[in-house]
């Protein structure tokens, strides 16, 4: 079973969901209809998740079924069970659920005309993954089970919506000429996590013979050119992986509160704006998210504590692109990057929280409190390390073989493993030298460090000069002339590991390399180091970047500012002042961060 998730996936299964929304932004609720065509499997019992929906009415094959919703758990919301009329087990079911959301459905936020970039009209987009559908949608709400879709969405007649699936035509909606319905199917089944749904003034461009990107008017050309090399990525991607199964690749820019640099709902990628910067950070989430469409999409992991599955493979997907388009030595800079974002999750949740293994127990565990960098990098050294054991990039071999075998279904560890060991038959004595509990179920850092550091060296050595310099005046612009900006984004991680630099030392940095003036997110980043050597003009800097954008990856390390005794209630007091702006997990999870 699924640790997360009420449902039982032994007494039935969703084949298909039929969904009839109607979004009001008065209210902040959608009211929803949903058919689920289910497979009875045993008794006379089905149990649905849900979370704070107000369900009005449950029906089964149209004769009125007999529901109760259980007690309330504090993050997997509430069992919604549905007595069946009769016994059909072996049989295929339409259980038909109306219902209500929340206005604070975990799911889903709606933004003000304030919080977009036209200022004009409202918006709306959820965020599913990882157990947050139910908040929605009453459904099987676990990647073990996966189902087509159909929706049908009316919204106001000058709002544009957009989802998860292929968009298939739009009609004036009959019950109110004021409004628009629009109509989406998804033939390829999918588990409830990337049901995905967007509102607002949208507009697209077209990028490439199946993708079109979407966004706010005032973003769409800047966007179109940053993504002009989505179908680039995807025929590399196909070439790797295999074909790519899900007809249109669109990507969709998000207002700033998004919480994640991106979202891998099929047809309809998610990216947060902070991406839009001209430069090379955006080629490597929309990788990424390319890559999903295969691991993690295709092939899912069956349970949340698999989750390295998902991510470990998409991670070497991504790099094995950026090796076709870039270079090996460009993989390995990446890897190297990595292995420093995942020591930071083992810092920040200690070398010995079983948090921090490839794959932890989450019974009784919150799967946004275990979301860190440890299933993509630790999963991806894993890969990586196999890969290096078995000969080389020939592993990509072995992924492609792993994809086609489990395509459409989803996977345990287990399921993996004994594949791994199936395709290489003939190394198996290799395999079992393997530390398999080292990399699984042992926290901390991985028991093998596996990577080339040729383009992380120059990072290193500018590093290095930063914490022995006695006399600043050595420094100059052309120390980061010759930088990449992924290698200008990796020296100042790496001084983030070092002790807290003199302020004299980050006040001479900004001097000579200007990084205030830096348009790109990442490299703005570098106010978390100014806070931390408490340089005071920052803090207005660093608490202005964690509002005006969501991304949890700036907008929490940003609040550190907590830490600074001066500006603490500071801290608080544009944390409240911001709170209702932003994503529901995000500001949960700032607010702990905060005390």
């Amino acid at each position: 079973s699924d640790p997360c998730s009420f449902s039982s996936f032994s007494t039935c299964l969703t084949k298909h969901l039929n969904l009839q929304l109607h979004v009001d932004f008065d209210r902040h609720v959608i009211r929803g209809k949903v058919q689920l065509t289910v497979e009875a499997l045993e008794d006379r019992f089905s149990t649905l998740d849900s979370r704070d929906l107000n369900v009005s009415s449950v029906s089964v094959n149209q004769q009125t079924a007999h529901f109760e919703l259980g007690p309330k758990h504090s993050f997997k919301g509430t069992p919604l069970v549905i007595t069946l009329p009769f016994d059909l087990s072996g049989q295929q079911v339409i259980v038909e659920v109306t219902y209500e959301t929340s206005p604070s459905a975990f799911a889903l936020q709606w933004l003000t005309p304030e919080q977009t970039a036209g200022k004009k009209q409202p918006y709306l987009f959820s965020q599913c993954q990882a157990h947050h559908c139910r908040s929605m949608v009453p459904c099987q709400d676990t990647p073990s089970i996966k189902h087509t879709y159909y929706a049908q969405v009316s919204v106001p007649k000058q709002l544009v919506a957009v989802m998860s699936a292929v968009r298939d035509g739009q009609e004036v909606d009959p019950q109110d000429c004021g409004r628009i319905v629009y109509r989406f199917r998804q033939p390829v089944a999918m588990p409830s996590y990337l049901i995905a749904i967007v509102v607002g003034a949208l507009e697209s461009r077209e990028i490439g013979p199946r993708s079109r990107v979407w966004s706010e008017m005032e973003f769409v050309d800047k966007a179109a050119s940053e993504f002009s090399e989505t179908e680039t990525m995807l025929k590399t991607a196909e070439d790797l992986a295999g074909p790519y199964v899900w007809g249109q690749y669109d990507v969709l820019v998000l207002p700033p509160s998004f919480p994640y640099g991106g979202m891998e709902n099929p047809c309809l990628t998610f990216a947060t704006p902070t991406l839009l910067a001209g430069d090379k950070s955006l080629s490597g989430v929309i990788a990424h998210e390319i890559s999903h469409s295969w691991t993690g999409n295709l092939v899912t992991n069956r349970t949340w504590e698999h989750f390295r599955l998902n991510e470990g493979h998409t991670v070497y997907l991504e790099r094995m692109i950026g090796r076709r388009m870039e270079g090996e030595q460009f993989r390995q800079f990446k890897a190297i990057g990595g292995w420093k974002d995942l020591q930071d999750s083992v810092n920040t949740f200690g070398a010995n929280n079983p948090l921090t293994n490839l794959v932890p127990s989450l019974q009784e565990v919150n799967p946004d409190d275990a979301f860190s960098s440890v299933p993509y990098e630790k999963g991806f050294a894993l890969l990586y390390h196999l890969e290096e054991l078995m000969g080389g990039p020939v592993f990509m071999g072995f992924v492609k073989s792993y994809i086609q075998r489990f395509a459409y279904s989803s996977v345990t560890t287990d399921d993996w493993k004994n594949y791994l060991f199936t395709y290489f038959k003939d190394k198996v004595d290799i395999l079992n030298k393997v530390d398999w509990n080292g990399w699984m179920f042992t926290p901390g850092m991985p028991p093998v460090k596996p990577y080339d550091t040729t383009l992380a060296d120059a990072c290193i050595a500018l590093t290095q000069r930063w914490i022995k310099a006695k006399d600043l005046n050595v420094f100059s612009q052309s120390d980061v002339k010759t930088l990449s900006s992924h290698q200008l984004i990796e020296f100042l991680s790496l001084l983030l590991q070092e002790e807290p630099l003199p302020l004299s030392h980050v006040k001479r940095m900004q001097d000579v390399y200007d990084l205030n003036a830096s348009t790109n997110s990442e490299i703005r980043f570098w106010l978390r180091l100014c806070v931390r050597c408490q340089w005071e003009e920052a803090v207005p800097l660093a608490l202005k970047m964690a509002t005006e954008q969501g991304r949890m990856k700036f907008t929490r390390p940003l609040f550190e500012v907590f830490n600074f005794e001066k500006y603490r209630e500071e801290a608080v007091r544009v944390f409240l002042a911001h709170r209702a702006a932003m994503h529901p997990v995000t500001s949960g999870l700032v607010a702990k961060d905060l005390k």
